[in-house]
């Protein structure tokens, strides 16, 4: 509830209109090193913290409003409210519109959903503003598994693998013409 009434008081019109979100941190040092750890790791079990400590990176929104915005949208989304995490997430992206993460989040809830065509917009906008965001890499190549884009979703799945091997996704890799990886 708590969450919810401060999403509510973040979206109400004029609230955010007089703040700016502050400039998102570069992490791409951090993410490269932890993308070396993950290319190391030689089990599962070994490349899970890592995959957190990502994940702590992208989750790390740029200010107080914004990780309000992106812990509501999330929550929402585990309780399957999939409007209600929309509506957190759109406030996200029209307050931070270069915070990656909001862009992924609302794809994940509009591949849910199944609005895959959604889901790539937003999927191909965090990848702009982060290109080493690996779990929207691997989204992307879901929802174009998902659109039956099959070559483009497994060559998008192998740029994925190549960040990161240990990917749950890697079940889906199947042989493709001119296949290099």
């Amino acid at each position: 509830m708590k969450n919810t009434l401060i999403a509510l008081a973040l979206v109400l019109p004029g609230s955010l209109a007089a703040q700016s979100c502050p400039e998102v941190e570069d992490k791409s040092s951090q993410m490269a090193t932890l993308f070396t750890l993950l290319n190391r790791a030689q089990s599962d079990l070994q490349a899970s913290p890592v995959e957190a400590a990502l994940w702590d990176l992208w989750t790390d929104a740029p200010d107080a409003a914004a990780q309000a915005l992106l812990d509501e949208g999330r929550d929402r989304l585990a309780a399957r409210d999939f409007a209600g995490a929309r509506t957190a997430l759109d406030a996200l992206v029209a307050y931070c519109p270069a915070y990656a993460e909001g862009y992924n989040q609302r794809a994940f809830v509009a591949y849910l959903s199944g609005d895959f065509a959604a889901a790539l917009v937003d999927l191909d906008r965090a990848l702009a503003l982060e290109p080493l965001h690996v779990a929207a890499l691997s989204g992307r190549a879901l929802t174009l598994l998902g659109l039956g884009r099959d070559d483009e979703g497994q060559r998008t799945l192998r740029r994925a693998l190549k960040l990161n091997p240990w990917l749950d996704e890697r079940a889906l890799l199947k042989p493709i013409r001119g296949d290099t990886f």
